[in-house]
């Protein structure tokens, strides 16, 4: 029997973030804090558990 595999969890920050931090969750299986910017970009994805990072939509939708 395969495992089932769970899509990365996505996170939504406020427009004005400029940099997110990411320890996979902080349980046991978690991983070293780690920073990543933000401040020009839409998203950003965790390089060690794929936790996508994403900006807020405003009231327009952009």
């Amino acid at each position: 029997m395969q495992p089932v595999l769970q899509s990365p969890e996505v996170i939504e920050v406020d427009r004005d973030v400029e940099t997110v931090g990411c320890d996979g969750g902080g349980a046991p299986l978690g991983h070293p804090m780690v920073y990543y910017p933000i401040a020009h970009g839409h998203e950003v994805v965790c390089n060690y558990c794929g936790r996508r990072f994403v900006k807020k939509a405003n009231r327009h939708g952009h």
